[in-house]
């Protein structure tokens, strides 16, 4: 069984961990693209004004280039602690105990734009750079990364793949075809109608990445899924490979 989740664009600085080494990471046949990424993102860096240009950022932000310029050196940190935000603030990584991370280690992919899908604790450094981004003397990202990804998830993944990305990294490598289901948010309201959510979506998808690791679930399909969400206190409702989480509304 694999999750993969999409990343955060707020990350904790700093780490413990030796500088970035694309062979720690998962789906070693991503190394060169990486290599490639990350070569074009610290180049980037020695021009500031390009740099701020091209990664949208505002003038209280131009720090996130230096942070991109020390890509190489700079220390990492497990994936899944590297990132904050609402999701990662609602699994929590931090507070779970030895077996609920080696779950995650062995069972969650995090994709992000530099590096494509890591496992949740391989050591990354903190990068600034989104999936829509175009890096000077690249492809776009989605020519660089979608058939390799689609092609090392199809490989890697033996069974079950729950896709909890967004649609943005979802465009950078489809999850495998036939085996895997798509996780969408929706909230039922008081007249029985379901709707999107934005910012509880991901606080769900964190909430329910927690409760399979502290299981230690491993899924063989989407119907086993169901089976087990609704055994957790999850409401689903499944429609081919689109897998929609009700939560109850905020």
């Amino acid at each position: 069984m694999l999750i993969l989740l999409p990343p955060s664009e707020t990350k904790r600085a700093g780490g413990e961990g030796a500088p970035w080494d694309a062979s720690r990471l998962a789906l070693r046949e991503l190394t060169p693209i990486r290599e490639s990424v990350v070569d074009a993102l610290v180049r980037l860096s020695d021009d500031p004004d390009a740099a701020a240009k091209v990664l949208k950022l505002g003038p209280k932000q131009r720090g996130e280039i230096e942070v991109n310029r020390a890509l190489r050196t700079s220390p990492t940190m497990p994936a899944i602690d590297r990132y904050t935000g609402v999701l990662f603030d609602a699994l929590d990584a931090a507070s779970l105990d030895a077996s609920a991370r080696r779950w995650l280690g062995a069972h969650v992919l995090i994709h992000s734009a530099p590096f494509g899908p890591v496992g949740a604790l391989d050591p990354i450094p903190s990068y600034r750079l989104g999936a829509g981004m175009r890096l000077p003397g690249l492809t776009s990202q989605r020519s660089l990364w979608a058939e390799p990804v689609a092609a090392a998830l199809d490989s890697s993944a033996g069974g079950f793949v729950l896709d909890l990305r967004s649609e943005a990294y979802v465009a950078l490598g489809t999850a495998p075809v036939g085996r895997s289901a798509y996780v969408r948010v929706l909230t039922r309201g008081p007249d029985g109608q379901t709707r999107a959510l934005n910012h509880f979506n991901k606080s769900a998808k964190g909430r329910l990445t927690r409760a399979l690791a502290e299981s230690g679930a491993v899924l063989s399909d989407a119907a086993h899924f169901g089976e087990w969400a609704s055994d957790a206190g999850f409401e689903t409702e499944r429609d081919g490979d689109v897998m929609t989480l009700i939560v109850p509304p905020r």
